[in-house]
């Protein structure tokens, strides 16, 4: 049974590419967003590498859309405002393992994939209110992310 969503990478080629998605993941949407956006056009060793020391904050993702009263970062080059969306980090990088086992499973060569396509959308908002004084509630939502990867070997 195919699944029931739709990838936004439309010419898609079962021969040529290897995609894959995290659906429904809890992290920022906008970290997700800046973290997609720094990985697209790296090859997929590069991007783990990249991702591995975000998460030990040894490098900064460049926040081009998202950077007001963001820090500078010093080791970004280009660019001034940057974090270490560690949690984004971690999450990216699940789904790159994930595309780097279709890609074992396909046959292609793991050192000549390079990821063409990521993007990060808004998924479900999941709702809760906190409780407050005089009988009002404080909104308290969570907004989930989805995640797609695609590759290609170059």
């Amino acid at each position: 049974m195919p699944p029931l969503f739709r990838y936004s990478f439309q010419s898609y080629d079962p021969l040529l590419h290897i995609r894959a998605s995290g659906r429904e993941l809890d992290v920022s949407p906008k970290a997700a967003r800046e973290v997609c956006k720094a990985i697209k056009g790296m090859f997929l060793k590069d991007a783990k590498k990249y991702l591995e020391d975000v998460q030990l904050k040894k490098a900064a993702v460049p926040f081009r859309r998202y950077k007001r009263k963001g820090a500078h970062r010093s080791e970004i080059s280009g660019f001034h405002t940057g974090a270490y969306p560690k949690k984004a980090a971690e999450k990216v990088l699940l789904v790159l393992s994930n595309l780097e086992a279709n890609a074992e499973f396909k046959g292609l060569d793991i050192d000549r994939l390079k990821i063409i396509h990521a993007a990060a959308q808004r998924g479900r908002v999941i709702k809760a209110y906190t409780p407050r004084a005089q009988g009002r509630s404080s909104p308290s939502f969570n907004t989930l992310v989805h995640i797609e990867l695609v590759a290609t070997e170059s």
